[in-house]
C-alpha cells in the first residue's frame, strides 16, 4: 500500500494525485486559518488542536473542536470549512479503500484460514458510526503518539503503515463500544435500533454544531428523518435530557469556553452563542453555575 504524507494543510484531492482519495492513504497535518473543500471521501478520522472545523455531511452538520475526533466513512460526500482568525493544527488520517476490511478481517477470521489463503480476502464491508467522539483512552493516546512523533518518521513508510493499522484497530474497538450503546437502545429489531441511533445522533450533531442559531425543534426532527413527536420521545429516551436542554447545555458550555479565553464583553458572549436577550442569558447562567457570567469569569481567572 502506498502512503502520501504531505506536511501542509491542503486539499486532500491535491495529495498525492487528484484521484488519491480512497486509492491510497495519505496524512493532511498542518497549520491554516482558513480552508474549504467538498467532494466524495473515503474513510477519515479528522482531528484538529486550537480551532475547530465545521463539516456538512448530507442533512447531518459536525463541529469538530479540539476535545473530539470525527468518523467519516468510505464514499461518503461532504463539506468541510474552516474560516478562523488565527492558524490552527489539523491532524486528518484518510484511509485507502478496503484497509478497515482487511484489518477487521485479520482480526476475526479463523487462525486457519488466513494462513492457508491469506489473500483471498473478501471481507463484509464495515460502516462506521459517523459522528463526533471525545477523546478517549482508546484511540485517541494511538493518535496523539502518531502526530507527536509524525515529523520525525514522515519518510519511513513501515513506521507510518504500523501507525495506520494501529489506528484502525483502535477504532474498531470504538466501533464495538458504540454497538454496545445501540443495543441499550428500547427493545426492537438490532437493524430498527442501529438506524435510530445513526438518525438520533445525526440530530444530536446538529444541534451541537448549530448552538450560535436559532433552531427549531422541526428542524431537528428533519435532521432526524423524524416525526417531531418520536423525535423528542427517542431523543430523551436515547439521551436522558430534552433537546432543548442538550442546546441550553452546550450553549453554556462554549459561554464558558469564551468567558476564560477572550475579552468578549458578557453582551457579546451572549449573542455568540445564540441567546438573544442578556437578562435570559445571566439569569440562566447564574442559576445552573451558581453565580452570573461576570462573576464566573473573574473567579476562574
Amino acid at each position: 500500500m502506498s502512503v502520501v504524507l504531505k506536511p501542509r494543510l491542503l486539499r486532500p484531492s491535491n495529495a498525492g494525485n487528484p484521484n488519491a482519495l480512497g486509492k491510497c492513504s495519505f496524512i493532511i497535518h498542518g497549520n491554516s486559518p482558513q480552508h474549504h473543500w467538498s467532494g466524495v471521501g473515503c474513510l477519515s478520522i479528522k482531528s484538529f488542536s486550537g480551532g475547530e472545523a465545521l463539516y456538512n455531511v448530507g442533512r447531518g452538520r459536525f463541529r469538530v473542536d479540539p476535545d473530539s475526533y470525527l468518523i467519516l466513512n468510505q464514499s461518503q460526500p461532504y463539506e468541510i470549512t474552516v474560516d478562523a482568525e488565527k492558524s490552527f493544527e489539523s491532524f486528518c488520517l484518510f484511509f485507502e479503500d478496503g484497509f478497515a476490511e482487511d484489518v477487521h478481517h485479520s482480526l476475526t477470521a479463523p487462525a486457519g484460514k488466513l494462513l492457508d489463503d491469506p489473500e483471498n480476502i473478501q471481507p463484509s464491508p464495515i460502516y462506521f458510526f459517523e459522528k463526533t467522539y471525545p477523546h478517549d483512552d482508546i484511540l485517541s493516546p494511538a493518535l496523539f503518539r502518531f502526530k507527536a512523533a509524525l515529523l520525525e518518521h514522515q519518510d519511513d513508510e513501515v513506521w507510518i503503515n504500523q501507525q495506520l493499522h494501529e489506528i484502525i484497530q483502535r477504532l474498531i474497538e470504538v466501533h464495538r463500544g458504540v454497538r454496545r450503546e445501540v443495543e441499550s437502545l428500547p427493545a426492537m429489531g438490532a437493524a430498527t435500533r442501529e438506524e435510530l441511533y445513526r438518525r438520533l445522533h445525526r440530530a444530536k450533531e446538529f444541534i451541537a454544531a448549530s448552538f450560535d442559531e436559532p433552531v427549531t425543534i422541526d428542524e431537528m426532527a428533519k435532521v432526524a428523518c423524524l416525526s417531531t413527536n418520536h423525535f423528542l420521545r427517542t431523543f430523551q429516551q436515547a439521551f436522558h435530557q430534552t433537546p432543548h436542554q442538550f442546546l441550553t447545555a452546550k450553549r453554556l458550555e462554549r459561554a464558558q469556553n469564551l468567558l476564560l479565553r477572550t475579552d468578549l464583553s458578557v453582551t457579546d458572549v451572549c449573542l455568540s452563542v445564540g441567546f438573544e436577550s442578556l437578562g435570559s442569558f445571566s439569569s440562566l447562567f447564574r442559576r445552573k453555575l451558581g453565580v452570573p457570567p461576570e462573576k464566573f469569569r473573574k473567579a476562574k481567572r
